[in-house]
């Protein structure tokens, strides 16, 4: 028999578990590279860019082009690296919480 109070204790807990694991993402952290190293960004979970490094030698005018391509190639890569960081943190957190029921869609929580 199907428990629907059981069922919505555990939905409860899932989404205080799910806001913990939110408000952690600002501590996880992912650096990416472009052109060599010479382009280094730094995001965090919440896929907010916390830092961006520039080699000196690119800031001339003539690599103006190449520093603006670079800059856009390290960012996102920074933030697709983030992003999986953080949905591995929140997997992680909240594994194990609900039984696996085909078709229940946990999207909404991050998920």
């Amino acid at each position: 028999m199907f428990d629907m109070m059981g069922m919505m204790g555990r939905l409860k807990d899932l989404q205080e578990k799910v806001k913990v694991a939110q408000d952690e993402l600002q501590h996880i952290t992912a650096t990416a590279e472009a052109g060599a190293g010479m382009v280094r960004a730094t995001a965090n979970g919440k896929r907010q860019l916390l830092k961006l490094e520039i080699d000196e030698s690119l800031l001339t005018p003539q690599d103006r082009d190449m520093l603006a391509d670079l800059v856009v190639a390290a960012v996102n890569k920074v933030m697709d690296e983030a992003g999986d960081k953080a949905k591995d943190h929140l997997k992680q957190r909240t594994q194990g919480l609900l039984p696996n029921i085909p078709g229940l869609d946990l999207s909404g929580f991050g998920l």
